[in-house]
């Protein structure tokens, strides 16, 4: 039987949001991300980051950059709460209409948020059932990504989460569960729904 699934957004829900990040040692962990990490692993739900990423996309780095930032995030996760992520993905292109000039990385993707494809591709490989899942993200994007995909769709007050709450950045968006944090979303899943 295929199992749910916690997909869990980069910035702004795991690290503090602080635009491009062009110095790896910039990634900082939120307060009590890694214990929230640790929580679903205790409780053996698969983990996995779903970024968009278009730093590449825009000229800004390298893909080996973004690589060194998931190790970094993966190192703090393990070093603060013996903490790890199952599986990272993450998506570095961008279409020209949005920004994209470095012509490698400059095209529409099916995996570009709010689209399904990192969804779909982890539920292939991990055998993972996505009507059972979560997504947690501080953008409307990541909501729509949820509901996209039939899983449920919590919004963090934490990156630009209290701006979509607020309708202040991109569109409006009803999420299944607001949470202060990624740790209280963790509670309210292990909660209400194991």
């Amino acid at each position: 039987m295929a199992k749910p699934a916690v997909f869990l957004d980069r910035d702004g829900v795991l690290n503090q949001e602080a635009g491009y990040l062009h110095q790896i040692e910039d990634l900082h962990l939120i307060p009590g991300a890694a214990q929230a990490v640790r929580l679903l692993n205790d409780h053996h739900l698969f983990c996995c980051l779903v970024s968009n990423q278009s730093g590449p996309a825009r000229g800004y780095y390298s893909l080996d950059h973004v690589e060194a930032l998931h190790e970094r995030l993966q190192q703090l996760l393990e070093t603060e709460a013996n903490a790890t992520l199952d599986a990272v993905y993450y998506c570095p292109y961008l279409s020209p209409q949005a920004g994209g000039t470095n012509p490698k990385f400059t095209a529409w993707s099916a995996w570009r948020k709010p689209n399904t494809g990192m969804l779909i591709t982890a539920a292939w490989r991990y055998d993972l059932g996505l009507k059972a899942s979560f997504v947690i993200g501080d953008k409307a994007t990541d909501i729509d990504l949820a509901h996209n995909a039939g899983a449920k769709g919590i919004l963090v007050q934490t990156g630009y989460g209290k701006a979509v709450s607020q309708g202040d950045y991109q569109h409006h968006t009803i999420p299944d569960y607001t949470a202060k944090h990624l740790l209280d979303a963790v509670h309210w899943i292990l909660q209400n729904h194991l």
